[in-house]
């Protein structure tokens, strides 16, 4: 495979899915994402996505990944459907092969494989369809030239988020809740607890990290009932890296908090979209009010809709690996409801990862 390339993303496009601006090597094949305009559909470049389980409105990385296709295919004249883009949604993790082979089989010109669990799938696809064009997002894939890796530095997004949670905390308790355990959700623990542990310090205190993990992406109830435990056992603020699963960590901070005065509330903070929205609810004084604390980003969205627009222009970045991080904006934190200290501690600890002044681990201490 040839050499990782780091992409940039601005924080507008971050957030909104929008295009990307590469900054990268010297072979990078930079695509202008607004070069392409009208009357695009008829070059007839048509694309699919699979998604990993939870759904595509998820509220996290399915529906990023979608959002950036459906902006992608506004942008380019395209409709939904099998002659311009549209999504096979994966209800099980055995359905990953057969969506895969099924979007080949509709004649999608490109195929994207949405998170590491499809990476199997995307691989036989690509040596078994040499002139379909395949993406994986999260994983990487060598030695095929039909196949464009894009990976994040989820780590560095978290580390912000653990920073966050260290200044909020009340009782110094927080907890992590992972999908399924492997080296891609390694990097949100290991960037949380770096941060909470460097946050604490800062602070002078200690503090508390639980991590369980509902090994699943799809199972709200399990997310639920490791939340409740958390919040029971005097954590009150958790962070989750688990997609759909984590809709019963927001049910059970709904249900704690709204017999619950603001000043006493649990948190949530949210994952590779802006969560904000899943976290409105009511206090027991009838005022609406938000419990997620802050999201962090991730350009899920942004990446899908260039490397699809790369591949409309004749440009496919096959056999690259492109890579998103703080210091190019492919991953970032909210504002959310922070403090202004915890904002400035937020921004500060940014800066010294762009410096390199702090390394993020990508693996938990065990």
């Amino acid at each position: 495979m040839k050499k990782a390339k780091l992409f940039s993303l601005g924080a507008a496009t971050l957030a909104l899915g929008l295009g990307l601006t590469a900054c990268g090597g010297n072979n990078d094949k930079t695509a202008d994402s607004g070069a392409a305009t009208g009357g695009d559909v008829d070059k007839a470049h048509t694309v699919a996505m699979v998604t990993d389980i939870g759904g595509v409105d998820d509220r996290s990385f399915n529906q990023s990944a979608w959002e950036g296709l459906q902006a992608w295919g506004k942008e380019h004249g395209a409709e939904k459907g099998v002659n311009g883009f549209d999504y096979i949604q994966s209800n099980d993790g055995s359905e990953y092969t057969t969506n895969i082979d099924s979007a080949v089989a509709q004649g999608f010109k490109t195929v994207f494989g949405i998170g590491y669990l499809l990476q199997p799938g995307i691989e036989a696809a690509a040596a078994q369809n040499p002139d379909t064009q395949f993406g994986i997002i999260d994983s990487v894939i060598e030695g095929f030239d039909n196949v464009v890796s894009a990976t994040f530095k989820d780590n560095e997004a978290a580390y912000l988020a653990g920073i966050a949670a260290a200044y909020t905390t009340k009782t110094d308790k927080v907890g992590f809740i992972g999908g399924e355990e492997g080296v891609v959700i390694d990097r949100f623990e290991a960037g949380f607890e770096k941060g909470v542990e460097d946050g604490a310090a800062a602070l002078g205190k200690k503090i508390e990290v639980t991590a369980k993990y509902a090994a699943s992406f799809g199972d709200p109830a399990k997310g639920k009932a490791l939340a409740a435990d958390m919040y029971k056992n005097g954590a009150d603020i958790i962070y989750h890296a688990s997609g759909g699963t984590g809709a019963g960590l927001f049910q059970e901070a709904a249900a704690l908090n709204k017999d619950r005065s603001s000043d006493d509330k649990v948190w949530v903070i949210g994952v590779d979209s802006d969560q904000q929205a899943e976290g409105v609810y009511k206090n027991k004084d009838g005022e609406e009010d938000n419990f997620t604390l802050t999201s962090t980003l991730k350009g899920v969205g942004a990446a899908v809709q260039d490397i699809s627009t790369r591949a409309l222009n004749d440009e496919f970045p096959g056999g690259e690996s492109l890579v998103y991080g703080l210091k190019d904006g492919g991953v970032d934190l909210t504002d959310g409801f922070l403090s202004d200290e915890a904002k400035a501690a937020v921004k500060e600890a940014k800066q010294n990862v762009i410096d390199g002044k702090v390394e993020v681990p990508e693996t938990p201490a065990k």
